[in-house]
């Protein structure tokens, strides 16, 4: 049996859909035969301009065999972004050429490479498992409305009807996306396979927080336009007490902006992107985690996927978030605060309603652990062939 998963992420690189399809090529592998064969078609480490890491183009371990496609030099802008898919999309039907697999397995934030694996999927009939991790429409329609891209907005949704029903099965990362898919395609039964929790035995620990002069309220992850931090560090930044500091460390499109915004203030620090295992010790001496995403109405149902490995490190959590996501957490996750995205004066109610202690949430952790979702959704894609 051959599986070719397509993966615009993969490890080294640091986010989520690194993160994600990583532990799943892991678990594929681990169900397999040595006789089998995983062939991961990824990029060569790019998701961060300030954040580097090698790694071989062309990779081979026990069933796995990984090509990595060098891209040319970009950012976060959508002209980057979409000259670097160019080159992604261009190698992998070059690899791909002449190829058979029984599998196709394509795991998607931006919707191309989603519907690259439907086209591949397509050319050579073979069955095709989707992975949707962000409703791509909805976040051209707000972050760009303003933009020249809107009008390229139906051409986006024909794009997108044409890989939903391309897919003998959709997985989607967040619940909350149904109302959104289930109106291009009602006739399909959607899975729901959530983002999950890494090392969950040492993160759901009650470790206790190093000792510091100052409080921190820690962000950690991208700095675009869908998080807003730009819109909401200052403002907090210049009312906190001098006892209190702001600790910024990821990258991204905003950055700059934000960089710019919080030059004059010393209670706000900025830090390159970290290793997983380095932003753990980060959770544990900070006095609360912050979450927040822009206000606009396509992140009402987005579950980022910082909010598991924030809840797992037991730490207060604040998110200005809004929605059926802030229902979640709620719901879900103990020691958390909401405030609406963008409203300064919200954060401080809420900051208010937080007990500044470690919160263990082994309930939460055990539902979320990413090695049992992983599992379920590798049984899932099997059942395809």
């Amino acid at each position: 049996m051959r599986i070719l998963v397509l993966t615009f992420y993969f490890e080294p690189d640091l986010c989520p859909g690194s993160f994600r399809n990583t532990a799943l090529v892991r678990a594929l592998s681990e169900k397999l035969t040595a006789d089998d064969e995983v062939e991961v078609i990824t990029t060569a480490p790019n998701r961060y301009h300030s954040f580097s890491a090698s790694a071989p183009q062309n990779e081979s371990a026990g069933n796995v065999r990984i090509h990595r496609i060098a891209l040319p030099t970009h950012k976060s802008g959508i002209v980057d972004q979409s000259r670097a898919f160019v080159s992604y999309a261009r190698g992998v039907l070059k690899v791909t050429q002449n190829q058979s697999y029984d599998l196709i397995y394509a795991s998607s934030s931006r919707l191309m490479t989603a519907f690259l694996g439907a086209i591949v999927a397509r050319r050579q009939r073979t069955p095709l498992y989707l992975d949707i991790r962000d409703i791509f429409t909805e976040t051209i329609s707000d972050i760009y409305s303003r933009s020249p891209v809107r009008f390229l907005l139906p051409l986006f949704r024909y794009v997108e009807k044409f890989t939903i029903k391309s897919a003998d099965q959709v997985n989607l990362v967040s619940p909350f996306f149904a109302e959104h898919f289930r109106r291009i395609d009602p006739t399909r039964s959607y899975h729901f396979f959530t983002n999950g929790i890494d090392t969950i035995d040492d993160r759901c620990a009650d470790i206790l927080p190093h000792q510091s002069k100052h409080k921190e309220i820690l962000y950690t992850g991208n700095i675009g336009e869908g998080q807003g931090l730009h819109r909401i560090i200052p403002g907090i930044a210049k009312r906190l007490p001098p006892s209190w500091r702001i600790r910024i460390i990821g990258d991204g499109g905003r950055r700059s902006v934000l960089e710019k915004a919080v030059s004059d203030l010393d209670n706000v620090i900025l830090e390159a992107p970290a290793p997983r295992c380095q932003l753990v010790e980060y959770y544990q001496m900070a006095s609360v985690l912050l979450v927040h995403l822009n206000d606009y109405p396509a992140f009402k149902n987005v579950l980022p996927s910082k909010l598991f490995e924030y809840a797992a490190s037991g730490r207060p959590i604040i998110a200005g978030v809004q929605g059926n996501v802030a229902t979640f957490i709620e719901n879900n996750i103990d020691n958390a605060a909401i405030f609406p995205p963008c409203d300064v004066n919200g954060f401080f109610d809420a900051l208010k309603l937080l007990h500044f202690e470690n919160t263990p949430r082994p309930l939460f952790c055990e539902r979320y652990q990413r090695v049992r979702i992983t599992n379920e959704m590798v049984t899932d894609m099997l059942t395809l062939v």
